[in-house]
This record gives structure tokens, sequence and C-alpha cells, in this order.
């Protein structure tokens, strides 16, 4: 009966009461009645269906009544985000109703605040998703203890009763769970779950940004029992009905403290002058069977997080760093795919296959640049130096092939912050991407395309990486900002494929601006996400694409592996099959989808606090930087290794006023005028460690 109300309230054209559904329904029994008031019941507590005051029902959707996501400001008001509704709610701290940051809302819309922005109050909390919290305890002198929450955009007073404080010390950073509510004012009683550490202990600070993002940092009894009953090396028996290429010339490119290693590459000339391109991945699940404990958990983390002193791995060490890390001079399973390229870079054959390998060398970036970029031959690479060219041509190859159907090659540069043995950030630099990086990335992606190309003709269910195309508005509103800067940028934009935004791209690479330009742009974009319909990447501009190649630090890369195994190698396609991995990709795709997401927010979190971290170390001194971002409250400038400081509008020397649509900042008396791509000169007057922020004041203009 749920599927047949939905339906009609969906296709009606006004609200109906009660009698008007029975009609339509055909209910004539008080039975048929009774269970059509507890279906509507369950629908209204579910928040899929509004009961009026008119005792009418329509959908929520149809409603002036909104679900969504509360997004809290740290000066205490916020927005709702609403699947399906292009603009953000504006909620006021007034009508806040004790939400707090990542609370599922209903929200009525009250007003339009002005013609871009509505606004509206929170009429109840549907789902708090956060129960945990991180922060600092104190104690009175009664012996409460009371939590100074990390996140300032969570605004909760939380009391810690005696007894339920863990033996925690006044400093101590704890996870605290509430266990209730005091008042309607946001007081709650809680209890500490764990202690971090102090809060001057090295690693503290970036475990309490973990924790934050529900990230695990241990694996659980039954993951290490099965850990320890896994071989630590591979046996004759496991090589069986595998492809034996451990006679191959196969070895692996990474960084130079990569210990989990996915991918290892080949190359060979055909004796028809194609090239034969060979990439190798780790068989992760052969190892990581479905449904046990390590699949589960595996799961359930859906990457590996990478910050700055440390690796949560997705898999146990033993895994990640042994037997499915694709060491040097030891026999290894691996699914490879091996592709066929013409002198133009199409693809002309191609097998996927469970194989046996044995990596030559564990090569890394570094070394691969000295001898790509400046002819310089580290010891122990000589064997290698003419495969390494031979891909550095291929490479070459498909990089212009992908350019000519639209690639977008954002340029966008990655801070690396260094720290000391006490996680205290001692330097700011920005990362390589040499010859190397390129050539891997290439390679890479073929094999992704390949892999994902293959399922999809096979018409079976498949998880993908998908792109989709950006809204054109945001495009058009990006070239008007831009010809506000005095650029003529062409673009058609009535067929926005990938090789419009490309052209864009290219207009702007020689601009000194062209980094803030292009990171601008970017934003423009929609995010990639993981999705079992296959809707094409756009920034890659392909039709097909699928994450194949880092099975052990991405869950749904485990995933692909295990449907090629189901597919391809074990023959399994029946309806069954069929059906099974329809219903469970969906899950796999918007978890794994959510907790890349949270992954990133969490790198991004420590970065930005180990950045104001080290720009506590100087206060007072001068950079020279680029504005990167205009806003109503002040100016972001972005120095060259990508710390970003804001200019206070509050700290300026006049009253400037904001051009919205321009993005400019003019002075009411001095007339003076900021915009995005000016280069200044700032001095650094404030930076905080605890609130990741850092402060710049304007010196002069360059």
């Amino acid at each position: 009966m749920r599927d047949t109300i939905m339906n009609i309230l969906k296709n009606a054209d006004k609200a109906l009461d009660i009698y008007e559904l029975q009609d339509r329904l055909g209910i004539s029994t008080v039975e048929e009645t009774t269970e059509l008031m507890n279906e509507l019941k369950k629908l209204e507590n579910e928040v899929v269906v509004y009961h009026s005051n008119k005792d009418k029902y329509m959908l929520i959707e149809d409603s002036h009544l909104k679900k969504g996501i509360m997004r809290a400001n740290k000066r205490g008001f916020g927005f709702v985000e609403v699947q399906g509704l292009e603009e953000d709610i504006y909620i006021s701290q007034d009508n806040m109703n004790g939400a707090i940051h990542d609370d599922v809302v209903l929200v009525e819309i009250t007003s339009k605040m002005n013609l871009d922005r509505l606004e509206g109050r929170v009429l109840r909390i549907l789902e708090r998703k956060m129960t945990n919290f991180i922060g600092l305890i104190t104690f009175d002198e009664k012996g409460v203890g009371h939590i100074e929450l990390d996140d300032n955009k969570i605004k909760l007073n939380i009391e810690i009763p005696k007894g339920k404080a863990m033996n925690a010390v006044d400093g101590h950073k704890v996870v605290v769970r509430l266990m209730k509510k005091m008042n309607s004012s946001g007081r709650y009683e809680g209890k500490v779950i764990d202690i971090l550490g102090h809060k001057n202990d090295p690693g503290v600070d970036i475990l309490s940004i973990i924790y934050k993002y529900n990230i695990n940092t241990d694996y659980s009894e039954d993951v290490k029992r099965e850990v320890r009953q896994l071989p630590m090396e591979v046996s004759e028996e496991e090589m069986k009905d595998r492809r034996d290429l451990r006679e191959e010339v196969i070895f692996t490119i990474d960084g130079d403290d990569t210990k989990d290693i996915d991918d290892a590459i080949s190359i060979k000339i055909l004796n028809n002058g194609h090239y034969q391109l060979g990439v190798h991945i780790a068989d992760v699940s052969y190892y990581v069977r479905e449904g046990t404990a390590l699949d589960e958990e595996a799961m359930d983390r859906g990457t590996s997080v990478y910050l700055v002193d440390r690796v949560i791995p997705m898999l146990p060490h033993e895994l990640s760093n042994g037997i499915c890390s694709l060491n040097p001079n030891v026999d290894r399973l691996a699914i490879s795919c091996v592709m066929e390229f013409d002198g133009a870079g199409k693809q002309i054959d191609y097998e996927i296959f469970p194989s046996v390998i044995r990596s030559r060398i564990q090569m890394t970036y570094k070394k691969v640049n000295s001898i790509l970029e400046k002819n310089e031959i580290p010891e122990g690479y000589e064997p290698y130096v003419n495969h390494l060219k031979l891909m550095e041509e291929l490479a070459e190859i498909l990089r212009k092939a992908k350019v000519k159907r639209g690639y977008i090659d954002f340029n966008i540069d990655e801070a690396k912050i260094l720290v000391d043995e006490n996680c205290v950030p001692t330097d700011v630099v920005l990362r390589d991407r040499g010859a190397g990086e390129k050539l891997i990335e290439d390679f890479m992606i073929a094999a992704n395309e390949c892999v994902a190309s293959h399922i999809y003709f096979m018409n079976l269910p498949f998880i993908y990486r998908i792109h989709e195309t950006p809204e054109e508005d945001k495009i058009r509103s990006f070239l008007g900002f831009v010809s506000g800067l005095g650029y003529h940028v062409d673009g058609d934009l009535r067929d926005l494929r990938p090789k419009a935004v490309q052209g864009i791209v290219d207009q702007l690479i020689d601009k000194p601006e062209y980094k803030i330009l292009s990171t601008l742009l970017l934003r423009s974009m929609k995010k990639a996400v993981y999705s079992p319909e296959n809707l094409g990447h756009y920034g890659l501009a392909s039709d097909c694409y699928t994450h194949f190649t880092s099975p052990i630090r991405r869950y749904p890369d485990t995933t692909v592996h295990r449907l090629l195994r189901t597919y391809l190698f074990d023959g399994h396609a029946d309806m069954p099959t069929v059906r099974k991995w329809e219903e469970k990709l969906v899950y796999i795709a918007d978890h794994s989808s959510e907790r890349e997401r949270a992954s990133i927010d969490c790198e991004r979190e420590v970065e930005d606090m180990k950045m104001a971290e080290y720009m506590e170390q100087h206060i007072g001194e001068e950079f020279e930087g680029m504005i990167s971002s205009v806003t109503s409250f002040g100016m972001f400038v972005e120095l060259p290794n990508l710390i970003e400081g804001l200019v206070p509008l509050r700290d300026m020397d006049d009253f400037y006023h904001f051009d919205e649509e321009h993005l400019t900042l003019t002075g009411e008396k001095t007339h003076t005028r900021y915009v995005i791509g000016e280069k200044v000169i700032v001095k650094v007057v404030r930076a905080s460690k605890d609130e990741k922020t850092i402060d710049f004041e304007i010196v002069r203009k360059v």
C-alpha cells in the first residue's frame, strides 16, 4: 500500500484528504482504512508525507517544508542543504531551534531575504548524526567538567557530572557522548568515553580531528584474527590458473616513503610497431573476501586517509604494506590489464586477467624524474632507462589523445607540510608533479577506462567514477567575472562539452593569476562521486570511467576487482548474481562517496591547522601573495606555498564597499580597489592553531 499511496500523491495536482485517498485506492472496509491511516502515520513520521492543518496529505517535496542537512557557521547561523533545491536555505541564529552542524532537519521556508536567497526556520531535528564530540575538558570548583568543543560551528553547553569523566584532568582532549538534554537552550549532560591525551602531547591535535570525522584508528579483534590467518607470502597453489608474468620486466613507481604499493607497470614494442602497456594491480579482493570481518571493516572505512605525519590505512598494515603490496623481488598476486596502443594513442586490443608478478625494483618519482627530465641515471636504474623513456613516449601520446577529446588539466598545485619528530611544522612547500607522476597518471587513466568500458558493454552491474556536466550558469558566471578583470575569453556554452571548458583553461594559462582563476573555475564544476550508473567523467572527457587501480586504499576499487573476478574469471553473470549486485552497489557507491568526502575534509582540516601552527612562528613577518577570494567580510590572500590568510575588513584602512557581482572591495575615501588576482605584500598579524585561522594585513600592492 505504501508505494501506491506515494504514487497517488506524486501524480496528484493538489493535496488530498483521507476520503479522496480512500476513493483513489478503492478502499471500502474498516480494516483497509485502518491500514491506510497507519501507513500515512508512518510516512508522516519519516517526513516523507506532509499532513496539513486542514487534514490533507501531500509529499514533503511538494509542501513549504523541506528536509535537509544543516551546515552551521561558527557565528551561530546556518544553511540547510536540500536535495533538488538549487539554493540553500538561510537559518538565522534565532531560528536554529537547537540544530547543530550535520543535523538532518525539517525546515519551514518563511520568506525571501532577497532575489537569490531563501530564509527559513528549523521546525524539528529529524536525526542527530553526531552523538560524540571532541573537546578540551576543564573542571570547576564543584568537580563538574565543562567541554570547550573543538568545532566552533557546534553550539552546545556540555557538562560532565562527577564520576563520568574517566579520571580526565584539566587540559585533556576527550571524546564526549551526549546523555540527556538539560534545558531548551542547548545545555546537555554528557560522559567521557575516551581520553585522547593532553592537548600539548605530540599528535593529539591531529587525533582530535581524526575522531571528529569518525575515522577508525584501530581494528576489531575479529579483523585482527582474520589477518593472522592470512598467508604472508604467495604459495604455488595460489598461483594456479593465473598467468605467470614473473619473468616480465615489471616495476613500480611511487613516492619516497610509500609502503602501500597498488600498481606496477610494464611496456613492450610489438612486432607491428604498436605499444603494449601492462598495468598490474594488487589482487586485494583475493585476500579480502566478501562478507568477512576484514571486508566489512574495509567497506566501513571506504578509503585510506593520508595526513601530514601518518597514514590511517583502509586495510591493516599486514595487507597494505605486506602480502597485498607489490614490493620488489617477491611474488605477488595481481589483476593485469594489458593494452595495445597504436602511434596515435588509439587502443587496438586489450586483455584483463589474473596474474602473478614479481616487481624488479621499487622506483621513486624523484629518481625517475631525474632520468626523464635531467638525463641523470641513479644507481640501480641503469637496466630500466630504455623502458622508462619508452613509457614517457607512450604517456605523451596518450595525453595528447586525451587533450584532443577534451581532457581538462586544471594544473592545480598541492601543498606539502613538513613536520619534525614532534609533528611541529617546519616548512610548507609545493608538491612536485614531474614527468614520472604524469606518466603514472596517464597509464592509470587508460587502465581505468579500459576496465570500465569492458564491463559497461557487457551490460552488467558495476561501480563507476562519474563527474557530471557543470551547470551552464556557473560557467557563465565565471566568464562574466573573468571579463570583469579585463580578459576576453571565447567559449561556446550552448553545447557544454569538456572541450569548451578546456578552451577556457587554455586561454587563461598564460595569465599571471592563472593559478587562482583555475581554482575558481574548478569550483564551478560538480564533484566526482561513485555511482552504479555510468554518467561519464566530464573532467577527463571520458565516456566510461571507474576506479580499478588502487584497491589497497579505496574500497570501490576492491569492489571493481571483485566484480571482475565474478563476471570474467569465475563466469558468474546469472540473474541472482546480477540482482544481488544491483542492490548492493547503490549502498557501496553512496557510502564510498560519503567516506571519501569525510577523508578529504579531515585531510584539509589537518592541513589548515598545521599551516596556522606554522604561521604562528612567523607573526610580524611580511610575504608576497595574491588575492584569491573577496568576500563581504574581507579578502583572502594566498602565498606561493598555498598558505592562505584572511585580511579582515574590520582591520583595513578605510570603509570598503563589497561588489558581489565583480568580487571587488573599494575604499570609500581612498578609492583603493582590490580584485582577485592582484599581488600584494601582507604582514602576518594573527595565527591560531586552535582556531585554524591566519590573519594578514595589507602592507602595499606590488
